[in-house]
């Protein structure tokens, strides 16, 4: 089997998550808005991939729906389980709950509430462990051993991979002429598969072969970063990983085989600052109605506040890849959009 997955894996799960997951819309961010809250006219269109507006609120049913479908019968009998922070959790018991399956799902303590109470009403069993990412999987380990579980991983399988690049396709597919595609970056499963498609996209003459792909992570998160411009796979302590407010970007460390395909098809990974990762969150909320996450509003950060770092670009896409927000955060922003704040 080719190491890295190809345009055929993704186009067969393009047509096994149809009519489970949604072909997202596209929104055109409007200058005017953008001038309205503040901030400088960008030299670019920008668009935003609103994977908040899958069933689950997050891009992640995508993957745990591919992986999950392609399991036999027997694996769907003794059940899932997988280890999330909370909207691969989603997917998962999602996915199981539409295939018929029971869903056992190693979450850390911390997770927001919001996520908590929405795995549960999938019908998941929620066992709570530390707020480290290596504890989580660990302890799903564990009960694989014990129960003879299907382990459905977040991000580093290529079953997930090629169910998350049918975003990637999406986009191309939406946006002719995109040149620049960002995707969030935690473990890797989003940005490995939208760089995947994309590339492979440019490979086969869909889009122009110049476009250009870009992770983007919170600063107190940096290890994709690190990894990255490294050019070795490093891991960064839940201790640091831990104080970014992008609950789903606290990963210690990308996936072994995400970064594989990080390597081999993105261009570049940018961080941005908590501060910006909220003024993101709330040009959201007030200039496209989008409800963002922080995990998700990373791109739109990144765009705003970096475009000098970023490769020139006419056509700028961003993907929101999740809406689960809390709604103390939210009320908190939306009070801050009221007081005139950008």
């Amino acid at each position: 089997m080719n190491e890295f997955v190809t345009l055929e894996e993704i186009r067969a799960a393009k047509e096994r998550i149809a009519g489970v997951a949604v072909r997202t819309p596209l929104y055109r961010v409007e200058r005017a808005r953008l001038r309205m809250g503040g901030f400088p006219e960008p030299e670019f269109d920008l668009y935003i991939k609103a994977e908040s507006e899958q069933p689950i609120g997050s891009f992640k049913l995508r993957g745990a729906y591919n992986m999950v479908a392609q399991l036999s019968a027997e694996a769907l009998r003794r059940g899932v389980i997988t280890y999330s922070s909370g909207n691969h959790a989603q997917g998962v018991a999602y996915a199981a709950r539409a295939l018929g399956a029971k869903a056992v799902i190693v979450m850390p303590a911390n997770a927001p509430e919001v996520k908590k109470a929405a795995t549960k009403a999938l019908g998941a069993e929620i066992v709570e462990v530390g707020p480290a990412s290596s504890e989580r999987r660990m302890k799903a380990e564990e009960l694989v051993a014990e129960f003879g579980y299907a382990m459905i991983p977040p991000y580093d399988a290529r079953e997930i991979i090629a169910g998350q690049a049918t975003c990637g396709l999406e986009i191309v597919e939406q946006l002719p002429g995109v040149e620049l595609v960002m995707s969030p970056v935690s473990g890797g499963g989003l940005l490995s598969g939208t760089a995947t498609a994309v590339k492979l996209a440019a490979e086969a003459g869909l889009v122009d072969a110049a476009v250009k792909v870009w992770g983007v992570e919170p600063e107190l998160a940096a290890d994709a970063k690190e990894s990255f411009y490294s050019k070795t796979l490093v891991e960064w302590p839940a201790a640091k990983t831990t104080r970014t407010i992008g609950d789903g970007l606290r990963t210690q460390s990308m996936g072994v085989l995400n970064f594989a395909h990080v390597m081999k098809f993105v261009d570049g990974i940018v961080t941005v600052s908590e501060e910006e990762i909220l003024a993101a969150m709330r040009v959201m909320l007030g200039a496209t109605k989008l409800v963002p996450e922080p995990s998700g509003a990373v791109t739109l950060a990144a765009a705003l506040f970096h475009a000098e770092e970023l490769p020139r670009a006419r056509k700028v896409t961003v993907v929101l890849s999740g809406g689960n927000l809390e709604s103390e955060l939210r009320e908190r922003l939306e009070g801050e959009l009221a007081a005139g704040r950008a």
